[in-house]
């Protein structure tokens, strides 16, 4: 009978463990319970399935072991800096081994002439190879090399406590020879292992820990992968469900005489493919009966804003109000501009909001939304507050979503009964598999084609030593009446980062192109001052703009036409990509520099070379990910992955994920009890999820139950993302 409660046994009735030990575990790399010993999984695998020769050792070699004696030791230095060398022989040639704490102990420990295995990493110093702290044991002929062994993360506080990865090693053998073991729980239903061709959990998990070679290594790992996406796309896409079935939303049944006009004769170019067809999954969403709540992903200069506008007409002409929700004033500002000249000729009513409106004005907004001669609002914040409602809200626009927290997004919906249409926007281009989860319950539409005519903006990459071609070229464009940015990472200089201030830039730029107007803006400047530099800037009043990344979001100037980036190698990819974006809005030719150090690394170089390749958002967010990784692109911290990941890499697992996300779709169309409503009762239409039926057992049914809580009970609640 299989032991369903031995996952959850606490770490100190381990063999090898004791009270004092489990806690130390606990607190250092939270290990609880049988578990999470289980899955605490080495970071990376050495084959120890032969011995080198010390002729053989290379400067790049990786950890390995080797066969011989210790030949002599010599004890230097005294007090702190007291060390212990060990000469150690293979039988042709000598290296050292070198500790530099414990030094009794060890000197205690091994002797010369008896035959030892020695395995660390060799490092070439001074003519010898050496070993610092290399891990010792007494040579054993009769037995074979140990074969792929793990690396666990370790602290400096469990080094200082004696726990090693061999130790780690020991007590996970331990537990599989712990006979409670022997028939270890699955935590995925059969018909999923069936399906998917996995690799049972037992064996996977002792594969993960001891991989006989690396074939079963893959296999294992894959295993523990889909298992982990598995439950995690399970959890996103229920509430997904019980939410398109639970929370209703008004039905947008017409498309009327205020789209059909603007669209006739009023729209000033014509719609690309792309927005075309988000238009229609729109008008898809909003005329079932349930809320729509729709991720539109759209590159700088997409055409987002337009396809928002005629959603928002979509709103009007049927009896409802919107409002366009932006996180700066002066980004809010911009789309109340674009809004005011669309809406004139049509009649409509279009005001804005934000922190900086005054008192009579706030007063008139407020009175024009409750009584319904306010069409559309456009603001920040503010138009959270609770004294700002709505005749009859019917849609919702937020754009750089990722700027607003879930608790903000969410008060919208408390702005009516029945919670309005969602459309959240951003110009972040985000990797398919990363939207698949932080952004899972949402429907996706993307704009993947630019307007005719837009021109690409051309990126170079340049040193100290070409300055002053760059600055030709921002002297030729300044001649020619275009506007200029230049971008730095500090506001202050920072010694260690060696990076150039913003201050010194501010002062080097005024000094090259003197008579011509700068602005100067940055993350500290009070709000106030911060506007009126940037509305210097867009207004013309200022010719250059020098700044930090508080321009990557919210400044269209189609009349800037160069972009210098200083110290180009400090930004990411995604960053750099939304920087460019800032110029390249107009009609005329436009420039990115990427100014950096010469002597960089491989990979920076790498990152760098893929901006000047290429202007598609999302190959450079996919280049950036699988550089930098999901928890460091720019905004997903923000908008937040609300799992931690232990095996899985979306970086790298976007096939894994596939296979995932389909299971977990496969599962909820047979169990549509698993998304049940708050009554517990199925929903009638439940059915209409099913495409591809698969039959599950009860007892597969209750275990699905027990992972999902077990792994969210305490996590966020998916259906209230918006």
């Amino acid at each position: 009978m299989v032991d369903k409660e031995i996952f959850d046994t606490p770490l100190h009735f381990l063999k090898g463990v004791g009270v004092a030990r489990a806690k130390t575990l606990a607190s250092e790399l939270d290990i609880h319970t049988f578990r999470d010993l289980l899955y605490n999984f080495p970071f990376r695998h050495i084959d120890r399935s032969r011995f080198y020769r010390i002729s053989e050792l290379t400067q790049d070699a990786p950890m390995l072991q080797i066969a011989g004696r210790f030949v002599g030791f010599c004890e230097e230095g005294e007090g702190a800096k007291l060390r212990l060398t060990g000469t150690f022989s293979d039988g042709q040639q000598m290296m050292q081994c070198v500790w530099f704490r414990n030094i009794k102990t060890i000197r205690e420990m091994y002797r010369t002439g008896t035959d030892y295995v020695i395995f660390g990493k060799p490092v070439y110093y001074y003519g010898y190879y050496s070993m610092a702290h290399p891990e010792v044991e007494v040579y054993d002929p009769q037995k074979p090399p140990s074969g792929w062994r793990g690396v666990y993360n370790l602290t400096e506080a469990l080094r200082k406590r004696g726990v090693t990865s061999r130790l780690i090693q020991t007590l996970v053998t331990n537990l599989f020879e712990n006979r409670r073991l022997a028939e270890l729980p699955e935590v995925l239903p059969p018909e999923i292992i069936s399906a998917g061709h996995l690799m049972p959990l037992r064996e996977a998990l002792y594969a993960m820990h001891f991989p006989k070679d690396a074939a079963q290594l893959q296999r294992a790992t894959e295993r523990m992968k889909f298992e982990e996406l598995f439950y995690i796309e399970l959890h996103i896409l229920r509430y997904a469900r019980q939410r398109n079935i639970s929370v209703q939303g008004h039905i947008f049944a017409t498309i009327g005489k205020y789209f059909n006009s603007f669209y006739a004769n009023q729209l000033p170019f014509e719609l690309t493919g792309a927005q075309k067809r988000v238009l229609r999954e729109i008008r898809g969403d909003m005329r079932t009966g349930r809320q729509m709540n729709r991720l539109l992903q759209g590159d700088v200069g997409s055409g987002k804003t337009m396809v928002a506008f005629m959603t928002m007409l979509m709103a009007v002409d049927n009896g409802f109000q919107a409002v366009l929700m932006a996180p700066t004033e002066i980004l809010a500002t911009q789309h109340y501009d674009s809004l005011q000249e669309w809406c004139a000729p049509l009649g409509l009513e279009v005001r804005l909001l934000t922190g900086s409106t005054g008192v009579a004005a706030r007063r008139e907004i407020d009175e024009g939304l409750r009584n319904g001669t306010i069409n559309f609002v456009v603001g920040t914040h503010a138009l959270l507050e609770d004294r700002v409602t709505f005749a009859r809200l019917g849609l919702a626009v937020i754009d750089e979503q990722h700027r607003f927290g879930v608790a903000q997004r969410a008060r919208i919906w408390a702005k009516n009964v029945t919670p309005p249409h969602v459309l959240v926007m951003t110009a972040t281009p985000i990797p398919r598999t990363l939207a698949m989860t932080v952004y899972g319950d949402l429907e996706v539409s993307v704009i993947d084609e630019l307007p005719p005519g837009r021109k690409p903006v051309e990126t170079m990459l340049r040193y100290a030593d070409n300055r002053m071609s760059v600055n030709r070229l921002v002297a030729q464009q300044l001649r020619e009446g275009r506007q200029i940015y230049f971008v730095y990472p500090l506001i202050k200089e920072n010694e260690k980062l060696d990076l150039q201030s913003l201050e010194e830039g501010y002062r080097a730029v005024c000094d090259t192109f003197r008579n011509i107007p700068v602005s100067f803006v940055h993350g500290q400047m009070k709000p106030d001052e911060k506007e009126y530099q940037m509305q210097l800037f867009v207004t013309g009043k200022t010719r250059i703009m020098v700044a930090t990344t508080v321009i990557e979001v919210g400044v269209n100037v189609p009349n800037a036409s160069v972009m210098i980036i200083e110290n180009a190698e400090r930004f990411g990819l995604s960053q750099l990509h939304q920087l460019r974006g800032r110029v390249g809005r107009g009609a005329d030719k436009s420039y990115c520099v990427l100014m950096s150090k010469a002597n960089m690394s491989a990979t920076t170089r790498k990152r760098l070379t893929i901006m000047t390749e290429t202007t598609d958002g999302f190959l450079i967010s996919e280049a950036d990910m699988k550089l930098r990784g999901p928890g460091d692109m720019e905004g997903t911290q923000q908008s937040g992955l609300a799992f931690s990941l232990k095996v899985a890499d979306l970086a790298r697992d976007g096939q894994i994920l596939t296979r995932a996300r389909e299971a977990a779709r496969q599962v909820l169309d047979a169990v549509p009890q698993l998304y049940q409503d708050k009554e517990g009762t199925v929903p009638s239409n439940a059915g209409e999820f099913s495409n591809k039926p698969m039959t599950l057992a009860p007892d597969s049914i209750e275990l699905l139950n027990r992972e999902l809580d077990r792994r969210f009970a305490h996590k966020i609640d998916w259906s209230q993302i918006s």
